[in-house]
């Protein structure tokens, strides 16, 4: 299990044994979230963050649990709220870089000129989660190096001036780079040799 999940789980435990858990209520939302059923928990940890707004327990619970839900806008408000009560908290960053990068990649943002500001937002997401960390956590570089390499797809649609080509080349640059440090780790990951297979044709592609 990685750093953030691990995280997480340990938050859910900590709060049924606390004060949290003390009611009717706040019960549902520890046996939801155990159980995967996010759709109660964010019923009912949306009636106890109006009640608490600045409960950092109560905030990271609802922000994982609307990414959980695919309700991504949320949680990158939630999780921006949890940021500015805790600036170091990793799993904050790195969800809100989920969520920036899934909303980055559907489809139906691809007419949104906020699109490219979501990339680079979840790029910076996951840097500062892998600085904080102060671990070489893989699932970090993954997740960047998947941002970066779908950025550089982006970008490379519209690349027509060598400029703009030198750009792509660099951030497929970087996603291999993240890549190859999780290899380094995980040095039998095909899934990671065939992503940097990829970058690479993409980089010659646009010579």
């Amino acid at each position: 299990m990685n750093y953030i999940k691990q995280t997480i789980l340990g938050l859910i435990i900590f709060s049924s044994t606390n004060s949290f858990a003390q009611n009717s209520n706040d019960k549902k939302v520890m046996d939801a979230m155990l159980k995967g059923d996010y759709r109660t928990a964010v019923s009912q940890l949306e009636k106890a963050d109006a009640k608490t707004p600045d409960n950092t327990k109560i905030l990271q619970m609802l922000g994982y649990s609307y990414f959980q839900n695919g309700e991504f806008e949320k949680c990158i408000g939630t999780y921006s709220r949890l940021i500015v009560l805790k600036p170091s908290e990793v799993s904050a960053y790195y969800y809100r870089g989920k969520a920036r990068l899934n909303i980055a990649n559907d489809p139906k943002e691809s007419l949104n000129t906020m699109r490219e500001n979501f990339y680079t937002a979840a790029i910076k997401d996951f840097t500062k989660a892998s600085e904080l960390s102060g671990d070489e956590d893989t699932q970090m570089f993954q997740n960047r190096g998947l941002a970066y390499k779908d950025y550089a797809i982006f970008k490379s649609y519209k690349a027509k001036k060598a400029v703009d080509k030198t750009t792509c080349v660099a951030l497929f640059n970087n996603s291999i780079a993240d890549f190859q440090k999780i290899l380094t780790l995980q040095p039998l990951r095909k899934d990671i040799m065939d992503w940097i297979t990829y970058n690479k044709a993409q980089i010659a592609s646009l010579k």
